[in-house]
């Protein structure tokens, strides 16, 4: 079976979970000798994790040599833009610098008129012109998908939704919709209303639809009104980490860290976290807090810290590369999840495998999954304080929650999540029967 995929971004070159997630899956598919598959991304950079995985950037792609229409990129969303926090990764200094000195258009139009081999130029970030990048994505995407013989297109999360449906147009082929997180979870249990809109045409259009939790499954059911006939629940996976030990000084130490890990929007909840913090900081005073990841509420929530007085027990790293990931683990004597509305949480997986008593909130797909961790409702900031007064103070308790957590994660593997995939792969294409429990 040859499978066409979409996605918005690859390994190393991530700003989140999305580009973690594809890698597991692309990798543990890869393996099945039965599926031949190809990743396009809209920008290839070349340093790319790729192993028997074909992976394409947009940006090689020729407007002339494709033979595509250029007239078709100046479709309806053409000069359409949204300037909104809520789309994911939007790192906060680069999301004002945008908005404030945005970039002069290049009409391609009329620079594909005039050089006779003109590519489309792709960033592959999260830019306040998105729509009108994953627009012309959608172009590229219905090209390749044309050229290339594929008996499955599968779309990962709405940067991709509209090329999904473009190719599956163009070759009657099923299309399969791989739902990562939802604008409603991404704004706070809100939508804005032109991403709810590519989202709910990319749900409709799919013959297929994979949900990464069952409260993702929800969403797609009740907010979007889709049958839930096609919609198949999918839990992510693990992928295996070298793991690095705790030095003794680590072990040793006089002062505990509490950690947070993730982007710093409303959808993470981090200002529960730091309101976990004061509580915290009133019974014991040796506990540092690190807020590591970047997002639009980082100012605010260092402002926050500030007027609370906690500022000196604070830390806010920025965004953490993976071999930073694996020393704030090391360092780590407790790991917070608190997100508002969490599709999965990948991140409390790798803190529970490097032996990190984790909490999580109820309100996140990965508590389906995990038994030894500690699950709170995101606002109950009493009962997470006290969780972690907990931990920190009872050596049985935080000794059972690293050795069982740790253990229980290993079995989340990637494998087993390519395995229902490969059985959806079937269903679609071939009409089989689907057993994915």
């Amino acid at each position: 079976m040859k499978v066409l995929m979409f996605g918005w971004e690859f390994p190393p070159n991530i700003s989140g979970g999305l580009g973690t997630a594809c890698l597991g899956i692309t990798q543990a598919l890869s393996t099945n000798p039965d599926i031949e598959l190809t990743f396009v991304v809209p920008k290839a950079y070349g340093n790319e994790h790729v192993d028997r995985v074909k992976l394409i950037g947009a940006n090689e792609i020729d407007l002339i040599e494709s033979k595509i229409n250029v007239e078709e990129l100046w479709g309806p969303h053409t000069f359409l833009s949204i300037k909104s926090g809520i789309l994911p990764y939007v790192d906060p200094v680069e999301f004002k610098k945008k908005v404030n000195n945005p970039k002069e258009k290049v009409n391609i139009k009329d620079s594909a008129s005039i050089i006779p081999h003109a590519p489309v130029e792709f960033t592959g970030r999260y830019d306040t012109d998105l729509i009108t990048e994953m627009h012309n994505f959608s172009i590229i995407g219905e090209y390749i998908a044309k050229e290339g013989d594929y008996d499955l297109i599968h779309a990962h999360d709405w940067l991709t939704f509209p090329a999904g449906i473009r190719a599956k147009k163009i070759t009657g082929k099923p299309l399969i919709v791989h739902v990562h997180a939802t604008d409603f979870d991404r704004g706070g249990g809100n939508a804005n209303p032109q991403v709810f809109d590519i989202e709910k045409a990319g749900l409709e259009t799919a013959d297929g639809i994979i949900a990464v939790s069952d409260l993702t499954n929800r969403i797609i059911k009740e907010k979007y009104m889709i049958d839930p006939a096609k919609i198949f629940t999918v839990h992510n996976g693990l992928s295996p980490l070298k793991i690095h030990g705790r030095s003794k000084a680590a072990t040793k130490k006089k002062k505990y860290t509490v950690s947070f890990l993730g982007r710093i929007t409303i959808q993470k909840g981090p200002q529960f976290f730091i309101e976990v913090a004061q509580k915290v900081l009133t019974a014991m005073d040796n506990v540092e807090f690190v807020m590591a990841g970047s997002g639009d509420m980082l100012d605010a929530m260092r402002d926050l810290v500030a007027r609370l007085g906690i500022a000196e027990k604070f830390c806010f790293p920025g965004f953490l590369k993976s071999d930073q990931v694996v020393q704030l683990f090391n360092r780590a004597d407790v790991y917070i999840m608190p997100s508002v509305s969490e599709p999965f949480g990948i991140s409390a997986l790798e803190a529970m495998y490097y032996g990190v008593p984790t909490i999580v909130s109820k309100q996140s797909g990965v508590s389906e999954v995990i038994k030894h961790a500690i699950k709170l409702d995101f606002w109950d900031t009493d009962a997470i304080a006290d969780a972690v007064y907990s931990i920190l103070n009872r050596p049985v308790l935080k000794r059972t929650l690293k050795r069982k957590g740790a253990a229980e994660v290993r079995k989340i593997k990637w494998e087993n999540t390519a395995l229902k995939i490969a059985d959806i792969y079937n269903k679609v294409v071939f009409n089989t029967q689907c057993n994915i429990s």
